[in-house]
């Protein structure tokens, strides 16, 4: 929605490392026995499967099945014809973005026999010896081949679990405005239709001026929706809109004398969070003290927006607090580093106060 994540390294820098390890690997273990081999065949096949191996560890990223699949059966290949020494480091470097990606199928019986195979492979330990020995690259590559699986699931996993959390939260802000933007037209709507059925002798003109009111304030909170829903970037800054949630709560019947002198320079998630804030207190004031005027305030002071949302009405004896609203404005006012208060006001009604700051991470 409001965020986008940014943009990771570039195709070229990311094969970097998968180039140098090739060749690590290759230089290392595939160049000195295929040299060392006689057979003119034996050197086209251990250079042939050289390359494979070295290809299958650039396109780990993109592939990583068929590229484990590929550095598996070349360095088998490589071992059982004498030209290649590597202990299946080829395998591991192309096994882990694999276990990464595979991380939330990987079962836990997998995982066990993976620690157990690790296990085994430290209690038996490498011989000091050269690593020509079957017996030592075969301890090796156990080692190897479990520490990427593991290690990849455990990033994996952990990948996981941070876009279920971030998807968590858009859908918790969503819901916040969408609670937001529909009870205050609700209520608002709501309130013209209280006040015109309350009208015994209305006239025609009267009903059709009230009905076309309603239909505004669905309309409006129809288009706000959709533009929650859509995502849109092209929506005017938050603070240029306080003053049609204003205007939209006076239309409900409630006297509001507002003083907005903040600016378009506020950030714009700090700009939504007073958005919201007023737009809730209005729509407790429609609710719970119908009638009853209502001062709204909104200035910057000392690097701050400061909201005051007061009304004359019964004070917090008269509200039910069985919703989300004002828990709401909390939790949004936290998330840009402000607070928000409320209750009785010593000269009567109920106020609600907030202090943000005018950028995110600002003090306040």
């Amino acid at each position: 929605m409001r965020r986008s994540l940014s943009a990771g390294p570039s195709g070229g820098v990311r094969l970097v490392p998968d180039v140098l390890a090739a060749a690590v690997v290759v230089l290392v273990f595939w160049a000195p026995p295929t040299l060392d081999t006689a057979s003119p065949a034996g050197r086209t096949a251990g250079w042939a499967l050289a390359a494979i191996t070295g290809l299958a560890m650039v396109s780990r990223r993109r592939t990583p099945g068929a590229a484990t699949v590929a550095a598996a059966i070349a360095t088998v290949t490589g071992n059982a014809l004498g030209v290649c020494q590597d202990p299946m480091l080829a395998v591991a470097w192309c096994l882990y973005p694999l276990a990464v990606a595979r991380a939330s199928r990987t079962r836990l019986p997998v995982l066990v026999l993976a620690c157990v195979a690790l296990s085994l492979a430290a209690v038996t330990g490498v011989p000091s010896s050269d690593m020509t020995g079957l017996g030592q690259r075969a301890v090796v590559a156990v080692a190897a081949v479990s520490v990427a699986w593991l290690l990849g699931t455990m990033v994996g996993r952990g990948i996981a679990a941070t876009r279920e959390a971030e998807r968590a939260r858009v859908q918790l802000e969503v819901a916040r405005d969408v609670h937001d933007v529909v009870g205050h037209a609700l209520g608002v709507i709501s309130a013209e239709a209280g006040v015109t059925r309350g009208l015994a002798d209305a006239g025609e003109q009267e009903l059709r001026d009230s009905l076309a009111g309603i239909e505004l304030h669905a309309r409006r909170a129809l288009e706000e929706v959709q533009v929650l829903v859509r995502g849109l970037r092209s929506a005017p800054p938050p603070v240029t809109r306080l003053s049609s949630v204003v205007d939209t709560t006076r239309a409900a019947g409630v006297d509001v004398r507002a003083r907005i002198t903040v600016d378009e320079q506020v950030e714009d998630a700090v700009g939504a969070v007073v958005l919201r804030i007023v737009q809730e207190s209005l729509s407790n004031v429609v609710r719970h003290a119908a009638g009853a005027p209502c001062t709204v305030d909104v200035h910057e002071t000392g690097g701050a927006v400061v909201v005051r949302v007061r009304d004359r009405g019964p004070g917090a004896a008269g509200r039910e607090h069985t919703g989300f609203g004002l828990a709401g404005m909390s939790e949004r006012a936290q998330l840009v580093g402000g607070s928000v208060t409320w209750g009785d006001h010593p000269g009567g009604g109920f106020e609600v106060s907030a202090r943000l700051p005018v950028r995110r991470g600002g003090g306040r």
